[in-house]
């Protein structure tokens, strides 16, 4: 029988360690986008981990640790950018850094135009898109990562046609039924 706890520090290597070789090349992905170059995403990916292995002992719930590290990754990703923006007051936020020639490999024109058109909407609208159609998340698990609550949502109404609405007005208003 084991026992040994799964929050104990002891298991706390071996089961970050698994996730880390599962999850880690997703989650640099993930900052790439919305930080926008490798390097700083790599940086806020292996903080996220290493936050997650620092507190392993004290999450409220193990079963679920890469929704941590993935919170852990946003948070990080608006820290580094929001640091980046205090540091360059002066620069425009449209200048992007350099690609290396790995980058410029790995990525195809239309995957370019994708990247440069996310780097122009606002932060959250990225974050939003990113873990949506990137990490195919739910809306649910999309509020959890960014923290709000989810929005409810009405089904779409049909639209009529002017003529027919004008028309309908006017028979309601003579006192005729209207058509379907």
């Amino acid at each position: 029988m084991d026992t040994t706890d799964a929050r104990s520090p002891s298991r706390a290597a071996p089961e970050v360690t698994a996730l880390y070789a599962e999850h880690a090349l997703g989650l640099v992905r993930l900052a790439v986008l919305l930080v926008g170059d490798r390097a700083s995403a790599e940086d806020v990916v292996q903080d996220a981990f290493l936050g997650l292995y620092r507190r392993w002992d004290r999450l409220p719930d193990t079963s679920a640790p890469l929704a941590y590290v993935r919170v852990s990754v946003l948070n990080g990703c608006r820290t580094a950018l929001r640091r980046r923006s205090r540091s360059r007051l002066a620069t425009v936020f449209s200048e992007q850094p350099a690609e290396s020639a790995e980058e410029l490999a790995l990525l195809s024109e239309e995957q370019r135009a994708v990247a440069c058109a996310l780097r122009r909407l606002p932060e959250r609208q990225r974050e939003a898109l990113v873990l949506r159609y990137y990490l195919d998340l739910s809306e649910a698990e999309i509020a959890a990562a960014m923290g709000i609550s989810r929005a409810p949502s009405s089904p779409p109404r049909p639209a009529r046609s002017p003529r027919y609405d004008a028309t309908s007005r006017r028979d309601h208003d003579q006192g005729r039924r209207t058509r379907p």
